[in-house]
């Protein structure tokens, strides 16, 4: 049955109440238009610091007036009227009231530094959140044609903040995040898993690649059981080991792959189909890992921003630790990309010589995967 509203009911339960900054800006805001003077020792901050429309314009006009006279204004509301005046261009909602409200809710103006600098550090949380869910929205976007390349520069853009917020608030030492790490997302894409198996096929097929790409490691594999397969092709070639689909296989039932529901027959048959080099797929693989390692940096970076109880010291340490994770695999994916090194024109024909190896070509299945 439904419910009869009550007219003299409101619905102000259902708005959530303002965040502890609210109320702090608040002070500062009321400390500065019941003594103006207070402005010279507030730093750090500039109007974009405050959570409102109407905190920020009201901080952008006190700083746009003159500082009134101690002793007038102590007296008339001259320079109050002109800070309302000029700030409901900004915000029309602003009235003589909330002014009043500003000036009687703070404890005292000679605090204004103090508010200002927990403004400071509140704005550097949003900043940092905002510059997280950039770095994430980018990793994802399909659209894009160069998305790992203008995936790290939103990398390069979040560390720019990191480092802006470190000077502002130097981290402690050990003053890690008490918040959880999201778990890291497992998407098991048909795509991802075809170019997986086509890198472990022609890795067994062409061996002597194997060790020329120590830069793909068994957690760039969105699949278990390729990432073990990985290990196994480069166990082998590190010993010296002949590689085919049947010292794989040994290898695998040695490392008990054959015991997570791949039986035998299954494992040949994956080994069977080559098509393209190796590094072509290895470098396909590393691809996804580099976006797959951004997005989740941005998601813990935005979880650490999200907690109200992770201080400005523990946002710049958690965050520079899973921006480190993400440089690792940025290396790697350069190494992976850089061209090799030119000939040196004095060398001997004989020692310029290419090494043998199989063709890069992208095979048949380029234009499926091509971005």
């Amino acid at each position: 049955m439904p419910r009869t509203p009550d007219p003299e009911a409101d619905d102000l339960d259902a708005v959530p109440p303002p965040h502890p900054v609210f109320h702090i800006e608040q002070a500062l805001l009321g400390a500065l238009l019941l003594d103006p003077r207070h402005l010279d020792d507030v730093t750090g901050i500039a109007p974009a610091s405050f959570s409102t429309a109407a905190h920020t314009a009201l901080f952008a006009t006190i700083l746009s007036l003159p500082v009134p006279d101690p002793v007038e204004h102590a007296t008339t509301t001259k320079w109050l009227d002109q800070v309302l005046a000029a700030a409901r261009d900004q915000a029309r909602g602003l009235s003589v009231l909330y002014l009043q409200t500003l000036i009687q809710v703070c404890p005292s103006a000679r605090h204004a530094p103090a508010y200002a600098r927990i403004v400071e550090a509140e704005h550097s949380r949003r900043r940092l959140a905002t510059a997280a869910q950039r770095l994430m929205r980018t990793a994802v976007d399909i659209s894009l044609p160069q998305r790992v390349t203008t995936t790290v520069a939103e990398a390069e853009n979040l560390t720019v903040v990191v480092d802006d917020i470190a000077a502002r608030f130097p981290p402690h030492a050990g003053s890690m995040p008490r918040t959880p790490a999201p778990p890291t997302a497992i998407h098991h894409d048909e795509e991802a898993l075809d170019e997986e198996r086509l890198l472990l096929a022609t890795a067994t097929l062409h061996a002597s690649s194997v060790g020329r790409m120590r830069w793909l490691t068994p957690g760039d594999f969105t699949h278990s059981l390729h990432a073990g397969l990985w290990q196994c092709l480069t166990a082998l070639t590190r010993r010296g080991t002949p590689v085919d689909r049947m010292t794989v296989l040994w290898e695998a039932q040695h490392r008990g792959l054959l015991t997570t529901g791949a039986g035998p027959r299954e494992l040949l048959d994956l080994l069977a189909g080559t098509s393209g080099s190796p590094e072509h797929w290895g470098e396909r693989v590393l691809q996804r890992s580099v976006l797959a390692t951004a997005h989740h940096t941005g998601r813990r970076i935005e979880a650490y921003a999200g907690d109200p109880a992770t201080t400005p010291y523990q946002l710049v340490v958690g965050s520079r630790r899973a921006l480190a994770d993400l440089s690792a695999v940025r290396t790697r994916w350069q190494h992976a990309t850089s061209p090799p090194p030119t000939d040196n024109p004095t060398r001997t024909k004989s020692a310029a010589a290419p090494r043998a190896g199989p063709p890069r070509t992208t095979a048949p299945l380029t234009a499926r995967n091509s971005r």
